[in-house]
Order: structure tokens, then sequence, then C-alpha cells
């Protein structure tokens, strides 16, 4: 005998469908992320048996997802490693300084607070009007440093993604003419600091979404979060059209980071092409200097080294 469903009844099997595709999709997500941060961690032995991570926590949605999924990744980690999370309270006017404490005493992570007025020194130094990026991300940095060595961690983790990244490579290609980015790991410029980017792999897009699924407080920069016209701004917003014109693009850009042949750039200083000379050997990966380069069609690649795929007709 078929059962005859009244509205309401047809009504709530679809809420509870909805409800678990979404439960579902938030799973998927979870997982993605976990995966390419520790994929990340592992492709640069970021995290290493016994390190004490310092996790710089600013209340943006970045930090926040970092922080979350360390301590997920933590908790079935092969080495054991430690965690503290960050916060520099620079003073900012309006601040809500109790909603980070509250949120990590929530969470059971040890953290500390440190508490600089790096804000008057900016708003004191830098002309009304003029980017206040620059001497506040130094300020930051040194008294980053500084804590770091306090709290003797071997590691400082910072919230920065894959977008992050690409917008790094093309600011310096666009403004400072360098081909250079930003790296996953590196020493700090004190050369006291080994500082991490776990974030890597991951799209802006997913933490994004995460930051939706899991509520995080979010707490606005209002020292710079008015300034619209900033030139990381400029070229976040071109990468984002890139991406929604031109699926796959930032992935193939992304790939290239990872796939650099100095033998086809210009850099002497990282090729010996005053002492260039034939050898006589046949060399796949040599100069057709009378072909046609030929491309690969568009799609979506792997982050991994050797599979960027470039479409020149979408440039």
């Amino acid at each position: 005998m078929n059962a005859i469903w009244t509205d309401d009844e047809q009504a709530a099997s679809k809420r509870v469908q909805s409800v678990m595709k979404i439960e579902r999709e938030d799973h998927k997500l979870e997982k993605r992320l976990c995966r390419e941060v520790g994929r990340a961690i592992v492709d640069f032995n970021m995290i290493e048996a016994g390190d004490k991570v310092m996790v710089c926590v600013s209340g943006g949605k970045d930090s926040y997802a970092m922080l979350d999924i360390l301590l997920k990744l933590q908790t079935r980690a092969p080495v054991r490693f430690d965690l503290i999370a960050v916060n520099l309270d620079q003073k900012q006017p309006g601040f809500p300084e109790h909603i980070l404490p509250d949120y990590l005493r929530q969470l059971g992570v040890p953290f500390h607070i440190e508490n600089q007025d790096t804000y008057s020194i900016v708003k004191r130094v830098i002309p009304e009007g003029k980017t206040l990026c620059s001497l506040c991300s130094r300020l930051r940095r040194g008294i980053l440093y500084r804590v770091a060595g306090e709290l003797k961690a071997t590691k400082i983790a910072l919230g920065h993604h894959r977008d992050d990244m690409l917008q790094t490579f093309f600011l310096n290609m666009f403004f400072a003419a360098k081909l250079k980015g930003m790296p996953p790991k590196l020493v700090s410029d004190d050369g006291k600091n080994i500082v991490i980017r776990p974030m890597a792999y991951v799209c802006e897009k997913d933490l994004t979404r995460w930051a939706e699924v899991r509520a995080f407080p979010i707490i606005p920069c209002t020292l710079c979060g008015s300034q619209e016209n900033l030139q990381r701004k400029q070229v976040g917003n071109l990468l984002r059209e890139w991406d929604k014109k031109f699926p796959g693009r930032l992935e193939n850009m992304f790939a290239s980071l990872q796939n650099i042949v100095p033998s086809h750039l210009m850099d002497r200083k990282q090729h010996d092409f005053r002492n260039i000379r034939a050898t006589g050997t046949a060399d796949a990966d040599g100069d057709k200097a009378f072909d046609a380069e030929e491309f690969s069609a568009p799609g979506l690649v792997s982050s991994r080294p050797g599979l960027a795929v470039v479409d020149l007709n979408s440039l």
C-alpha cells in the first residue's frame, strides 16, 4: 500500500534532505581543508616532532581557520607538537578586546594576548590618506618575533592562503619589477625564527565558506579596512574576476610557482647564460627555437609541480 504524504510532510522531508545535503558539503569541505593543510605541512616539512607552533590569530577568518584546522590535525598527526595562539592587541579604538580571549578559552587552547599601542604610532607617523600597512606590518612583525622568543616557540604560523600568495607574486611583478612571491616556509628577517604558512594550498573561497560553517567571531580591522584603493585589493579583485571568467586560471598560475624554469627566464644570477655551450647531446627540455609553442586545453590542475596548463586564448 503506497503511503500518501501530506503537503506538510513533503515540505518537512525536503527540509531534512536540504539539511543533510548541507551537512555533507560541510563535511567534504572540512576534509578538503585538513587534506590541503596537511599536504602543505608534509611537502615543506613545516612542523616537526616537538615543535611549539605560535599561531598568530588576528580575529579574521583566515587565522581563525588556520587555528581550527591545526587543532584538528594535532589530534591525528603522527608526531607530537604544541600550539599556542597569540594575538596582538594594537589598541585600535573600539576593538572588542574580550572576543578573542573568550573564544580561545572556549576552545581550551593555550593563548597569549600581547598589548601594544601600535595604532597611535601608525596614525601619528603616517600622513592622512597614505597607506598604513607598511609601517603597521613592520611594527607587528618585530613584536611577534620578540613574543615568539619569549614563548620559546620554534615556528611562527601565519594565516596566508593560496590567493594571498598569488597576489604577492603579481604585486612584486607589477610594482617592484621582481619575480618574487610569498614562500610557504622561510627564515625570518631577524634570522631567529622559522615562519610557516600552513594554508599555502588553500583557496580563499573555501576559507570564506568555512568561516560561515564554524561561525567564527570575526573582528574587522578598523586601522586599514577603509583603505579601498590599496594595491593588494586591486590585484585581489583582478584575480577574483579572472577566476569567475576563466575557471582553472588561478590553479594554473599557482602551479607555475612550483614549476620554474630558470633557463627560460632572463635572470643571469639564476642561470649562467654567458657560458652556455652546445653539448651535442639531445635534451627534451632544450629550447625549440624555430617551433611555435603549443599549449594544452585549459583545465583544473593540481598545485603540484609540472602540471600547469595555460589557455592563451583566454589571456
